[in-house]
């Protein structure tokens, strides 16, 4: 979510939409995964999770450096960026949602508890369990992303809030890092 916010502030909004194309890939991956799975291998081999949390935690805490060191901008602030082609916006969402180790955790966690063999066939019933989580979030990204287009004016044009929403932003960001660094499987 925070990839798409950020796209749409530097960007658009059509970008960001064009980019949640390529983070709803990236579910449908993880997705497929645990409905087939294979995402069991990220519970039963440690160091697959750990490499993915690591790299997680190193790219928001580069983020966070880049809000907090003097002359610094957010990963929110508008600025004009060159445009992308519609391909790579999809590339560049797919790759951010699939270095997301959580997005694995969330569907190991999610669809066994509400699967029930005797009602039929597991895997049919973790597809549609899969695609139901899968369309309630793109509904809820593209709602953010338009939200963000719109906020991303009001910022534009107060210099202040710019400056809070940067410090606001860096340390949430280097929160966040932190405590993906840390937690434990």
């Amino acid at each position: 979510m925070m990839y798409l916010i950020s796209r749409a502030l530097s960007q658009g909004r059509n970008a960001a939409l064009v980019s949640l194309i390529g983070t709803c890939l990236g579910f449908l991956v993880y997705m497929l995964f645990s409905a087939l799975g294979i995402t069991a291998l990220l519970s039963t081999v440690p160091l697959a999770y750990d490499a993915l949390r690591i790299a997680g935690a190193l790219y928001l805490g580069w983020l966070a450096f880049q809000a907090l060191k003097p002359g610094g901008r957010s990963p929110f602030q508008v600025r004009e960026l060159a445009p992308d082609s519609p391909r790579r916006l999809v590339l560049m969402g797919f790759l951010t949602n699939l270095l997301n180790p959580k997005a694995a955790v969330l569907y190991l966690s999610l669809l066994p508890p509400f699967i029930q063999p005797q009602l039929g066939h597991v895997l049919t019933q973790s597809l549609w369990l899969g695609f139901t989580q899968i369309a309630i979030s793109v509904t809820i990204n593209a709602t953010f992303v338009v939200l963000a287009g719109m906020i991303s004016i009001f910022l534009s044009t107060r210099p202040r809030w710019m400056l809070m929403q940067r410090w606001l932003m860096g340390s949430v960001l280097g929160v966040l890092a932190v405590r993906m660094a840390t937690t434990k499987r």
